[in-house]
């Protein structure tokens, strides 16, 4: 069965990085597009980020463009978001996901915090 599951949250002063993994399995992950959403507290789940199964034009939200990267290594199963610059309204759970044969798949989400 499809399992995701991140890792890499925590707490981070402002300005900070982070940078969250990703370990797909049960499908063939090299030829699945992933994503990266989030949801801060009382506030729906926002698409982050998506990279295609070949890693080219990887496709960011306006508040996250220049700051965070996705990439992905197809040898390792894993996607990636890296966070730089991070800032308080970056606070919010991160989840991975794939879509397939019609449903979305999630992780269990990991958890960043950006606070002084």
């Amino acid at each position: 069965q499809v399992q995701l599951v991140e890792s890499g949250g925590g707490l981070v002063q402002p300005g900070g990085s982070l940078r969250l993994s990703c370990l797909a399995s049960g499908f063939t992950f090299s030829i699945s597009t992933m994503s990266w959403y989030r949801q801060a507290p009382g506030k729906e789940r926002e698409l982050v980020a998506f990279i295609t199964s070949t890693g080219g034009n990887p496709n960011y939200a306006n508040s996250v463009k220049g700051r965070f990267t996705i990439s992905r290594d197809n040898a390792k199963n894993t996607v990636y978001l890296q966070m730089n610059s991070l800032k308080p309204e970056d606070t919010a759970v991160y989840y991975c996901n794939t879509f397939r044969v019609g449903r979305h798949y999630w992780g269990q989400g990991t958890p960043v915090t950006v606070s002084s």
